[in-house]
Formats: structure tokens, C-alpha cells, sequence
């Protein structure tokens, strides 16, 4: 099934650093952009850093299979493959990892890869992979 893309706004305070992160680290290609914005193409999906003067990092969190998720997140489904690349690219450009990459939920019908992280404005990140995409909603 084609789903259409989605898109979503996030504040940043430093778009240079954004454009490092986002571009260089995560390896996300670069769409528009003006003085306060820049939109990044997430595997076909429109994700746009607005510079917002002195943006407040938003700091929550939920228990999850026993750590700690942030809340508020977004990222990627990734295949298996694609989570271990992109670990390894995050661990050579030095991450810090808020929940290491790791199995979550094994043996049972969601079990996944997953990973969290902080963007230098402070958002957090979270990129996962099934083994079998077919699973993603299962309960």
C-alpha cells in the first residue's frame, strides 16, 4: 500500500547546527530553505527545523520496556539493515544516545530495534526496525 507522505514542523534554535545534524550526521537530504527554515527529505517525508529564537526543550518522558522514552519523539521505521547502518554512522560521529540502540519487546509480536536521541535543539528522535514490517501494529 503507497501511503502519502507526512510532514512535520519542529522548533530549533540554531539552524547551522540543525543543517550539521540533520544533513551531515543523519545523512537527510536537504529540500528548500530560507533564512529561518529548511526542509529535510526523511525517507519521503517533509520534516522542516524553523528557527525559533530561544525554543524551550520540551523534557518528558514515559516507561517503556524499562527505560525512559521521551515524549515528545518522531523518526523512522527503518528495515533491519538500515537501523544497524545508522547506529553505526550515530556511534562514529560520537552520538550521545538517550536509549542506546537496542531489542525491545523480544519474542513477542512487536519485537524491534530502537534507538533515541536528542537533536542539538534538544528533540528527540527515536529510529526503530522491525524484523517483520507486517508487525507494526500488531498486538
Amino acid at each position: 500500500m503507497t501511503r502519502p507522505p507526512f510532514h512535520l514542523a519542529i522548533p530549533v534554535d540554531d539552524l547551522v547546527a540543525a543543517r550539521a545534524f540533520y544533513g551531515g550526521v543523519l545523512g537527510v537530504g536537504e529540500g528548500r530553505s530560507a533564512d529561518r527554515w529548511i526542509d529535510w527529505d526523511m525517507a519521503g517525508h517533509q520534516v522542516v527545523t524553523h528557527q525559533v529564537d530561544g525554543a524551550p526543550a520540551r523534557r518528558a518522558s514515559n516507561p517503556v520496556d524499562g527505560h525512559d522514552v521521551p515524549v515528545p519523539h518522531f523518526g523512522l521505521v527503518l528495515d533491519v539493515a538500515g537501523f544497524q547502518d545508522l547506529a553505526e554512522r550515530l556511534r562514529a560521529a560520537g552520538t550521545s544516545f538517550v536509549i542506546e540502540p537496542h531489542v525491545r519487546f523480544p519474542g513477542e509480536p512487536g519485537e524491534q530495534w530502537t534507538m533515541f536521541l536528542l537533536d542539538p535543539a534538544g528533540n528527540a528522535l527515536e529510529f526503530k526496525a522491525f524484523a517483520d514490517l507486517g508487525r507494526l501494529f500488531a498486538t
